[in-house]
């Protein structure tokens, strides 16, 4: 086993309780669950999950330290990743409504909710510096090893990802559906998942 067994049981139980405490990941995927259906909730939980991946590529790579080199880097990064949330919030509200009757049924394009939930992920610095400063608690170097160490305390941590945020998905993408039959609620769906994408914008941009 290349990762130490009680290190690994310290991984465990902490990954378990950060995953299912709620956090902006799992609010997007609500988000796009109640929008587009079950399978939007799950395709974006994949985007999600496939950036965590990325994440830890590059907390592998230790690229902590450009972050702690050229600050500005983190700067605009965060930047692009609020802009980008507040713009899909934004279209959201600005077409609640106008989603054809016939669209009710396929909801969000598979596509589209897989990249919204991969750019969202990969535009957080925050997400990296996490995992930068997350994953390498639970690394010895004395078992040598360690992109091996990284790559296994990584996938842990993108199967929780997916277990969890997947079945919240999933979970509204069945209630927004029923939801969305009616022309009502289906706006107050688009105007509220708008205010969700906004909010989180807004608190990556400003919070510091």
């Amino acid at each position: 086993m290349p990762v130490d067994q009680h290190l690994l049981l310290a991984f465990l139980v902490t990954t378990a309780i950060a995953m299912v405490t709620p956090g902006p990941d799992m609010l997007f995927i609500l988000g796009c669950g109640m929008r587009g259906g079950p399978k939007a909730g799950l395709l974006a939980t994949a985007g999600v999950a496939t950036s965590e991946a990325i994440h830890v590529a590059v907390a592998a790579a230790g690229l902590a330290a450009l972050f702690a080199a050229v600050p500005v880097a983190f700067t605009v990064v965060r930047i692009v990743g609020a802009a980008y949330l507040i713009i899909l919030g934004v279209q959201a509200i600005r077409n609640r409504g106008t989603i054809p009757d016939d669209d009710v049924k396929t909801g969000v394009p598979g596509r589209r909710a897989y990249l919204s939930g991969l750019l969202t992920n990969l535009l957080n610095p925050k997400m990296v510096t996490f995992t930068i400063a997350f994953l390498p608690q639970f690394i010895d170097p004395a078992h040598g090893r360690v992109w091996l160490q990284f790559a296994v305390l990584g996938a842990i941590m993108i199967v929780f990802e997916f277990l969890v945020d997947g079945a919240v998905g999933v979970l509204a993408g069945r209630i927004g559906g029923w939801l969305r039959r009616k022309r009502k609620a289906r706006r107050r769906i688009e105007v509220t998942t708008g205010g969700i994408f906004i909010g989180l914008g807004v608190r990556l941009a400003v919070d510091r």
